[in-house]
């Protein structure tokens, strides 16, 4: 592995076209999206170039991860297939390197309209008023709702009229059904047998 501090003259290297394709390879294993077009994967790779161009320690960094990244791979990186060259990325993944490429892709590959297209997102709203009044509540994802349609009368059925009354219960004319008190079977008035007072004098007649 290539370190800035063994190899000074790293300082002067000018990242060539060659250091672009190998950047865009890397950056589409770390990131892999089979149906995003090539566009943002360049875009993204011009911006790390670009942020390299203004830090003499990026564009060390950068270098020295690209020649490591062609010992690792035995050759070029960009021959490798998929499981390969994701086993060469994870060997470096702790590497200044390969962290100044991971963060600076999170934050441009899918800050991109092509990106938003592929993925479905209509991209920020506040310039357009917001979501309310762009289809912030169609529920398309959701089976159509089934509505069945009432064909009976219009008319108000009166079930309690065709309910016989239970035993004990009158209907009134203006109110609800009510429980209309009865005596005890047999009397004629409400039955006192077993008032404490009247108990008490039958008690004392057998006494005497």
């Amino acid at each position: 592995m290539a370190f800035p501090a063994k190899y000074p003259q790293l300082n002067a290297t000018e990242l060539t076209d060659e250091a672009r394709s190998v950047l865009i390879r890397v950056i589409r294993v770390a990131f892999p999206h089979d149906n995003f077009p090539d566009g943002p994967y360049e875009r993204t790779a011009d911006t790390i170039l670009k942020e390299a161009e203004t830090s003499t320690w990026f564009r060390v960094a950068l270098t020295q991860g690209l020649l490591t990244l062609s010992h690792l791979a035995g050759g070029d990186f960009r021959d490798l297939n998929e499981e390969d060259a994701t086993k060469v990325l994870r060997r470096i993944e702790s590497t200044e390197f390969f962290g100044f490429i991971r963060r600076t892709t999170v934050l441009n590959l899918y800050d991109n309209e092509d990106v938003w297209q592929v993925l479905g997102y209509e991209g920020p709203s506040f310039d357009k008023g917001g979501y309310i009044d762009r289809g912030f509540d169609d529920l398309d994802w959701l089976p159509d709702a089934r509505v069945e349609t009432y064909t009976g009368p219009n008319t108000l059925i009166e079930i309690a009229d065709n309910v016989p009354l239970a035993k004990g219960r009158a209907a009134t004319a203006t109110g609800p059904v009510t429980t209309i008190p009865t005596a005890p079977v047999g009397t004629g008035s409400r039955d006192t047998s077993n008032q404490p007072g009247k108990r008490a004098a039958e008690m004392a007649e057998v006494k005497k």
